[in-house]
């Protein structure tokens, strides 16, 4: 499923920056769009690089069809309230950036590297242009003009994630979700033995006693009259004699002096399994009226005008204490929640100080308790 994150910029510097820094972050050029139209100038709508709309100083019924053709292919056809705005947006001189994503952590992160480059409230133009004239002008003027975020993420069914007026008598269920940590088991080869049966030749020595017969022929010189029994042996014949001896004689008969058993034996463990699941939370803000936002503005020109600052940076300030005061804090006191409000201040905005904002969360936390 495609998820697709619009932003809306008046400073066409900051739109470029915003899509460098995507770029730079792993985005391609695919993903990346930016559509901006000046009044008087060409407008692009497409891939940074390609010019597919029109000269509107020239032509602009075909310069803002082709913006609606653009919107109504990005939002769907069904409601023309988004596409009227940004066609608007675009017709005024505004630079409005896309990213098309195939993940919803992918286009979170998007819109939280978008965030830093200060993209307007599109609402809230919306409601300046429906009381002034469309002069093709942005209807706003200096450096107080409205900055505050805006992050319009629409899936490829056209379900829109962001800010929605809603008719009365309509209501919207928020699903609250929560990981569930299951764990199974398999069978995994951890190692073993493998037993090898080779021929390995020792030497070996015995002592044998061998008896060997050896022939001795002696010759004895006498001198005496021939006796009738040297006188039967008087004739001629053979006498023979052998010698005899004994060798080694070596054999070699195979025994069983040892054995290598392999077996398997089995035994169980336990295993501490940690890891960490993930839910959701559910902030109500509640949205204050012209008094509350009169007030935060007082409140702001005494303590923070003079450092240069705009009202505009603060005002999420204000509205998360009094948020924090009327939800999750709810009865508690300042001084019991402030370490737990700075660290999720601090989580959930990396690039702005507690100490910065402290007095002008606390001020909106105090608006709503005192």
């Amino acid at each position: 499923m495609q998820h697709t994150l619009v932003a809306v910029f008046d400073n066409r510097t900051d739109a470029q920056s915003a899509m460098d820094e995507l770029l730079a972050s792993g985005f391609s050029r695919q993903e990346v769009r930016l559509s901006e139209g000046t009044t008087g100038t060409t407008a692009t709508l497409g891939t940074t690089g390609t010019t597919t709309g029109s000269t509107a100083s020239s032509d602009d019924s075909s310069f803002t069809g082709s913006i609606k053709h653009f919107f109504s292919d990005l939002f769907g056809s069904d409601d023309d309230t988004p596409v009227n705005k940004y066609s608007e947006a675009v017709t005024r001189g505004s630079h409005v950036l896309t990213v098309v994503t195939a993940s919803e952590p992918e286009v979170e992160r998007a819109a939280d590297l978008i965030e830093r480059f200060g993209p307007v409230d599109i609402d809230e133009k919306a409601s300046q242009w429906s009381g002034a004239t469309s002069t093709g002008q942005p209807q706003y003027s200096g450096a107080g003009a409205q900055q505050s975020a805006l992050l319009s993420a629409q899936n490829a069914q056209g379900t829109q994630h962001g800010s929605q007026q809603r008719a009365t008598g309509e209501s919207a269920a928020i699903p609250i979700i929560q990981e569930e940590l299951q764990v199974g088991k398999r069978e995994v080869q951890r190692g073993g033995v493998r037993v090898f049966q080779r021929m390995v030749e020792t030497p070996v020595s015995d002592t044998v006693s061998l008896r060997e017969e050896h022939v001795h022929v002696e010759r004895r010189p006498l001198d005496q009259p021939a006796s009738s029994a040297d006188l039967a042996a008087f004739q001629e014949k053979s006498i023979e004699l052998r010698e005899t001896a004994e060798e080694a004689v070596v054999q070699k008969s195979p025994r069983v002096v040892d054995e290598v058993v392999i077996g398997k034996e089995v035994t169980s463990r336990e295993e501490q399994i940690s890891d960490t699941v993930r839910h959701t939370e559910v902030d109500v803000q509640q949205l204050g009226g012209q008094e509350n936002d009169a007030d935060y503005r007082n409140h702001f020109n005494s303590n923070y005008a003079t450092a240069g600052g705009r009202y505009e940076d603060y005002a999420p300030a204000y509205g998360y204490g009094s948020t924090m005061a009327s939800s999750q804090y709810r009865g508690r006191s300042w001084d019991e929640v402030e370490p737990n409000l700075r660290s999720d201040w601090e989580t959930r905005n990396p690039g702005s100080t507690w100490e910065k904002m402290k007095s002008a969360v606390r001020h909106g936390w105090e608006r709503v308790t005192s």
